[in-house]
């Protein structure tokens, strides 16, 4: 099949949609299918089936650029339109299934929603901008022949297919440890934005000097994390790909106290590598991080969260095993019967 991803997020930006549309497309490209990249035009250099689309920088997120347009008559033949997002390149992949009459899939990656108020610095305006782009967003997805997500509950007025990311079960795996540490390490990797809340991290950093954090990260809120963090915290820019299974591997417990994740994959890659999730008890990780896994604390309560990180400390579990439901070669053989391969 001729399949088309429609993204506003790709490289150079490093994030779980641009990750996901990466190994999603290597794998299909493996069973014989031709994928192409829909995405806003960047400093990357694309490859034959990577298709620029004309962009200008983003005012209130330097990672991402906003697409201007690009002619659907200058896209090749596709057999299925998979949207990645619900802005300008996600809508140009609306329009060409439209009009050309093929089928259509969106996969709900974020809620965006939730970062409103990074930009605006107003709860009041971010909850208002927030209503009315979730408005939109219910609207546009009910436009789409299939709406995927990670877990079956993302907030919006559709009943989604199950479909998580999926783990590249054979790059993460117990391996040899980016660096040692005579203390236990406690880390986190991720963007660094409000809703992440990384900063309730560092207030566990500064009651427990006895453990070493090492965070993962960028974005905005970056700056006032390392003012703020104390002697036992490194915050990294970061990570090649390539060097993460290590630094899960480097890591005692991963922990993250996160209100905005989708299906958190960062925890389940740590988890595929032999390393525990201490996770705030809210969605999706109340699905995803059990006893074999980790453990749950109440999201703002520092003593469950350090209660969580200790447990994990000190009781041994079967990590990987607990997450091999997750496999990426589960979530390919889903996305090809949603696509219609015969």
């Amino acid at each position: 099949m001729n399949i088309g991803f429609f993204t506003d997020s790709y490289f150079p930006g490093i994030d779980g949609v641009t990750y996901t549309i990466s190994a999603w497309r290597d794998r299909l490209q493996d069973r014989g299918h031709d994928v192409y990249v829909v995405y806003p035009a960047s400093s990357h250099e694309p490859d034959d089936n990577e298709l620029p689309v004309p962009s200008l920088p983003n005012p209130f997120y330097k990672q991402y650029r906003v697409p201007i347009y690009r002619r659907l008559s200058t896209l090749p033949d596709l057999d299925v339109v998979h949207c990645h997002g619900p802005a300008a390149t996600g809508l140009m992949g609306a329009r060409y299934a439209k009009q050309r009459g093929v089928k259509s899939v969106y996969t709900h990656h974020t809620p965006v929603e939730d970062y409103f108020v990074q930009g605006l610095k107003s709860e009041a305006l971010a909850t208002a901008a927030g209503r009315l782009y979730v408005a939109y967003e219910n609207r546009l997805l009910r436009s789409f022949d299939c709406v995927t997500a990670s877990t079956d509950r993302i907030r919006r007025d559709v009943t989604p297919r199950k479909l998580p990311v999926g783990i590249e079960m054979d790059t993460f795996r117990p391996t040899e440890p980016l660096f040692e540490s005579d203390d236990p390490v406690i880390g986190y990797s991720g963007r660094l934005t409000r809703k992440k809340h990384v900063d309730e991290i560092l207030r566990l950093a500064e009651r427990r000097p006895d453990l070493r954090f090492e965070l993962v990260g960028e974005g905005p809120v970056r700056d006032s994390l390392e003012r703020a963090a104390p002697e036992n915290v490194r915050i990294r820019d970061f990570l090649p790909r390539e060097d993460l299974p290590a630094f899960y591997a480097a890591l005692d417990v991963f922990v993250t106290a996160s209100t905005c994740d989708t299906l958190g994959l960062s925890t389940l890659e740590a988890n595929a590598c032999g390393t525990p999730v201490a996770a705030a008890d809210v969605s999706p990780f109340d699905e995803t991080i059990g006893r074999d896994n980790g453990a749950r604390f109440a999201h703002g309560d520092i003593d469950d969260m350090e209660r969580a990180v200790t447990d994990c400390l000190d009781h041994d579990r079967p990590t990987r095993e607990a997450v091999e439901p997750f496999s990426i070669d589960r979530t390919i053989d889903d996305l090809e019967a949603i696509y219609g391969v015969t």
